[in-house]
């Protein structure tokens, strides 16, 4: 029996399966598929740490506050992040279908994303205000859109290279080993402590994820695609986009998914101003930033499992249980900055309200996922991926304006009216039909 390699024998370990057990793949892929699970396993892991140390909801409202930036432009950095990578979508998938070797798009696409987090890097250690906020917000939209090319990439590159048995193993496994190491870096300020933290300071954390973006497009880089079905027919993106939009004309439960999706925005779009809160009350030392880093962390590993579990036999209730977490979240926080503000300046009390704030997200994120999937079947089910994304980037660039908000009505009272958002979710989803 030959020796296996290092490669082999970790595949092994790891997936419950032989490189024979891949019909789905061509048979020169087959050859490389331990070498490139391992390829991929490594490269999702460097992207989600990297993602994990710019957070839009946690790092940049601090870069943000750091550099003094204006307060309503907060509101559109978690629009700005996903709205750009999602609105694109429909027609940057047209133009890459044209392509038979496909991960160059995704390394491309990476490698802009480093060079415009190497930009917001430099603003943070470098500028300061509305000049600096705009600056950011702006290589902010670059580094979106590139990762929309990542996107639509990586989901073709991910079929044509990675078993199917073992993509739901790389995705879980990279996500797994990715949280636990920002548990650690969480626990890493936490423990530092000292003085608040320093324009360089935040401009160094941004140069870590650079670091780690580079690498995994370096490890993306290394994989083994063969050629593949190319689209050769003339392609019409726009034109098709139109005809996929007509969808939530004549289909009424899943125009009633849309509207309900757009509503369950709020657990992602009060989070940042929890962060600016926090920082307004207690200030800008390390243990802070640390604390919500660890809060986003565990509330992933330990709620994503259960929340999935719940989703497989009502996805519907586990939309609203998102939504009513998050809205009795932002009624508690409104009623302490009322009643009793000074408690906002307890180191935990914050990150402790958006470690549940973000295991709410986690509820809507897995719930709305997992009823998309069995709302539709077949190129039913894609088109309505497709719409809805690039309908909700639309709603999030358009709720990115609610940030200027905060000059007339305070943080706590914004918090409290995105949060009543939740309350008419909940509604909303009450009312879907149950798809499992």
């Amino acid at each position: 029996m030959p020796t296996l390699s290092w490669v082999q024998r970790l595949y092994r370990r790891l997936i419950v399966t032989s490189s024979q057990q891949c019909p789905e793949l061509s048979e020169n892929a087959r050859r490389y598929v331990a070498d490139n699970f391992v390829l991929m396993l490594v490269s999702r892991f460097f992207s989600k740490l990297a993602d994990a140390l710019s957070n839009p909801k946690i790092v940049l409202p601090w870069v943000m506050e750091t550099v003094h930036a204006p307060l309503y432009l907060l509101g559109f950095l978690v629009p700005i992040r996903e709205s750009g990578s999602l609105i694109p979508q429909v027609v940057i998938a047209g133009y890459v279908r044209r392509l038979t070797i496909r991960k160059w798009v995704w390394v491309v696409g990476k490698l802009v994303e480093v060079l415009a987090m190497t930009g917001v890097a430099l603003v943070a250690w470098l500028g300061q205000g509305a000049v600096a906020g705009w600056s950011i917000l702006l290589l902010l939209v670059v580094f979106s859109l590139a990762r929309g090319f990542c996107s639509v990439a990586s989901k073709d590159v991910t079929g044509k290279t990675i078993a199917k048995s073992a993509r739901g193993q790389t995705n879980g496994w990279s996500a797994s080993s990715a949280g636990l190491v920002t548990l650690v870096l969480g626990g890493g300020f936490v423990a530092v402590g000292g003085e608040e933290l320093t324009a360089a300071s935040v401009a160094i954390l941004l140069g870590a994820a650079v670091i780690l973006w580079s690498l995994a497009a370096l490890a993306f880089s290394r994989l083994h695609e063969f050629p593949g079905e190319a689209e050769t027919a003339e392609i019409h993106p726009i034109k098709e986009s139109w005809q996929r939009l007509a969808l939530l004309g004549r289909d009424r439960p899943f125009r009633h998914f849309v509207i309900t999706r757009a509503l369950l925005l709020c657990s992602a779009l009060t989070a940042p101003y929890y962060v600016i809160l926090a920082q307004k009350a207690y200030g800008t030392q390390p243990q802070l930033l640390g604390l919500f880093i660890l809060a986003s962390g565990s509330a992933s590993l330990v709620s994503s499992p259960i929340w999935g579990r719940f989703s497989d036999h009502s996805s519907r209730r586990v939309m609203m249980a998102g939504a009513g977490m998050t809205l009795v979240l932002g009624m508690v926080v409104f009623f302490v900055d009322r009643v009793a503000p000074q408690w906002l300046a307890s180191l935990w009390l914050l990150p402790g309200c958006y470690f549940l704030l973000s295991i709410a997200h986690q509820g809507v994120r897995i719930g709305r996922k997992t009823y998309v999937v069995n709302l539709g079947k077949g190129n039913q089910r894609t088109d309505y991926v497709a719409v809805s994304n690039t309908l909700i980037g639309v709603v999030l660039l358009l709720l990115g304006f609610s940030g200027a908000l905060t000059s007339f009505v305070g943080l706590s009272s914004l918090i409290l009216l995105l949060s009543l958002m939740g309350g008419a979710g909940m509604f909303m989803a009450r009312r879907l039909p149950d798809v499992e």
